[in-house]
């Protein structure tokens, strides 16, 4: 009955990638690959999005602990991809026989615990927890009367593309939300009735009384 949701997001601009969904037995280790695969693999497949897209595109990963093990460090080791991955409290290890292992572990631990991983990690918190948040929190979304993977990762899909459509409506006009927008509308409104107030308390002391009295007697006229 449960399942695991995994986003891959932009640490730049917010924007989800990559959303996967998997059973609710398997582990963090054992659903990275299928993620990182997913999360660019459709981008390079596009001619006109791979064209913009720099030869390495993941070139970073910045996950939490749950992601830490010798297979995935080594597995992203191999792959050129550095990693930021804070290291569970396991005790002293065995490194015998597990050189590549060891190497892999000690400097995603170097990264990590340096200066630049303690900022991506705070940069994670900020963004990646937003987007749970906008899904399953106040999307609510933590339960789903749908049946199915197939059919829960359609939900998932058009949730997280309304995130991705927000960003970029904030982008080019400076809201991206509807509830955004009628604070706008009602600021706009909020600020032409105080220059109109203003306008008109103005242009009444500048008149004489006469013609004040004139005027506001024709205003009187005119609307009846």
């Amino acid at each position: 009955m449960g399942h695991k949701v995994e986003h891959a997001v932009d640490l730049a601009s917010g924007a989800v990638v990559a959303v996967t969904i998997h059973g609710g037995c398997d582990g963090d280790t054992q659903t990275i690959e299928s993620t990182l695969e997913e999360s660019l693999g459709d981008v390079m497949t596009d001619s006109e999005a791979a064209a913009q897209v720099s030869n390495t595109p993941l070139a970073e990963i910045v996950a939490d602990k749950g992601y830490h093990s010798n297979a995935v460090l080594v597995t992203c080791k191999e792959q050129e991809i550095r990693t930021y991955i804070p290291e569970p409290k396991r005790g002293r290890r065995n490194w015998k026989n597990k050189a590549e292992s060891c190497d892999a572990t000690y400097a995603n631990r170097r990264r990590a615990r340096g200066k630049r991983g303690k900022a991506l990690m705070r940069t994670r918190g900020e963004k990646i927890e937003r987007t749970f948040a906008h899904s399953y929190d106040t999307g609510g979304m933590r339960r789903l009367h749908l049946r199915g993977h197939t059919n829960t990762l359609k939900r998932l899909l058009v949730h997280n593309a309304a995130l991705n459509l927000g960003l970029l409506m904030r982008q080019l006009v400076g809201f991206g939300t509807p509830r955004s927008l009628q604070g706008r509308q009602a600021g706009l409104f909020a600020l032409l009735w105080v220059l109109w107030a203003h306008v008109k308390r103005s242009w009444r002391i500048q008149l004489p009384n006469r013609a004040r009295s004139r005027c506001w007697v024709d205003s009187c006229h005119l609307r009846l």
